[in-house]
């Protein structure tokens, strides 16, 4: 597939926006509503897309704590990474892990209620995951910046 200025800016108006037309994105990109309509699903089917969400607002459902999380397993061996990565992909209250580099093995996002959800979260659900040496939990005091847009 040939990837061309055109579908950067399709891209970019989607990601500011994937809720607008294809006649909106036509006339912004001068190009027919068809043409729009083959180009996004030429980026779907190439992969380009992996999908579309809607963004959810924290504080209007109650669930505005968010917490990162570093966590070191005991050893890094195949077997404990592997059972580590499957049990994380269970709990809802992590957004995001990241396998990093660094004195920590792990990079989690967390996002509850509160403290004392966080508490709980943590005694009867993160710490009782096999294999996990230490934790270090650094609380989001203010959010300066949040998007998903990746510049192209």
């Amino acid at each position: 597939m040939i990837f061309d200025k055109t579908d950067k800016n399709l891209l970019e108006y989607l990601q500011q926006d994937s809720k607008q037309t294809n006649k909106e994105l036509s006339n912004k990109l001068n190009l027919s509503v068809t043409a729009v309509y083959e180009r996004i699903k030429k980026l779907e089917r190439e992969g380009y897309i992996d999908g579309y969400q809607a963004i959810v607002n924290k504080d209007k459902i109650d669930q505005n704590f968010v917490v990162y999380c570093h966590v070191k397993l005991i050893q890094h061996s195949q077997e404990f990474v592997i059972s580590f990565e499957k049990e994380v992909n269970k709990l809802d209250e992590i957004l995001e892990c990241y396998h990093v580099s660094g004195d920590y093995d792990y990079l989690l996002k967390v996002i509850v209620k509160d403290m004392a959800a966080f508490r709980t979260f943590m005694v009867t659900k993160l710490t009782s995951i096999n294999h996990i040496g230490s934790t270090h939990s650094m609380f989001v005091m203010s959010e300066v910046k949040h998007t998903r847009v990746i510049r192209l």
